[in-house]
């Protein structure tokens, strides 16, 4: 990232792109917003109920096994290509680019996700820590919209084609066409995590500190405290990013 206004400052977290950690393990890529597996850092141990955003990309004939969760919301978000998945629970669903999975682990489910096509695919997978423990494992598996502006992929009420979500949070995908501004969908006093899935964007942020502006590219991600409010513009075709808010 070049040198961006929004480093170092007390109601911002930067996490630029390169400074991601990065696992490279033949047929999985993947870059890691925080930490994940042998990749510990306590500096960088997730962002608010965020606890997990891993961008992968898995090679054709390949995937992760059965293996179990517990006690954690996750979310994907399918962005190239297709991934077949198999649960416990009696789930065999194929995920395609344009769908969104959320799988509530509760209080246990095993699974697998394999990429049997002829093509690498990509994905983000996100970990939300749950606001209540001890519920029954539950699947949910959605296509959504390309439209330009924002679609809301999650709600904690499932409200508005949203797939509801054991936390007070929720998750927009959003689509700028080059040129236009969006302003980010935030409530009042709410928190935020804006993750970079493809192209550049401006973002403009108002607040105690005044007006500020910078760029944020593919992969980048800024978590912004309360208090704030912001607008976005796309300086790219395809631009494509992710909007976590909570309170």
């Amino acid at each position: 990232m070049d040198t961006n206004p929004f480093a170092a400052q007390a109601d911002l977290v930067l996490r630029p792109a390169a400074e991601r950690f990065h696992s490279q393990h033949g047929w999985l890529d993947s870059w890691h917003s925080f930490s994940f597996a042998d990749h510990v850092d306590p500096a960088w141990m997730g962002f608010g109920p965020l606890r997990v955003i891993n961008d992968d990309r898995i090679a054709a004939g390949r995937g992760f096994g059965m293996h179990p969760h517990r006690e954690m919301e996750i979310v994907t978000v399918m962005v190239e290509g297709a991934l077949e998945h198999q649960d416990s629970i009696g789930h065999r669903r194929t995920l395609e680019a344009g769908e969104v999975q959320r799988m509530s682990a509760g209080t246990g489910i095993v699974h697998s996700e394999i990429n049997s096509s002829e093509q690498s695919c990509r994905l983000l997978q996100i970990w939300i820590e749950p606001s209540v423990r001890g519920t029954a494992p539950s699947y949910d598996q959605r296509p959504f919209p390309s439209d330009p502006g924002w679609t809301l992929l999650l709600d904690p009420k499932g409200q508005g084609g949203a797939m509801a979500i054991q936390r007070p949070l929720r998750l927009w995908r959003g689509r700028p066409q080059p040129g236009s501004s969006l302003a980010l969908p935030q409530a009042a006093e709410a928190q935020g995590w804006i993750q970079m899935i493809a192209g550049e964007l401006e973002l403009s942020l108002e607040g105690r500190s005044g007006t500020r502006s910078g760029r944020l590219h593919q992969g980048d991600g800024l978590g912004l405290a309360t208090g704030l409010s912001a607008s976005i513009r796309a300086l790219e075709a395809g631009t494509d990013l992710l909007w976590f808010e909570w309170r």
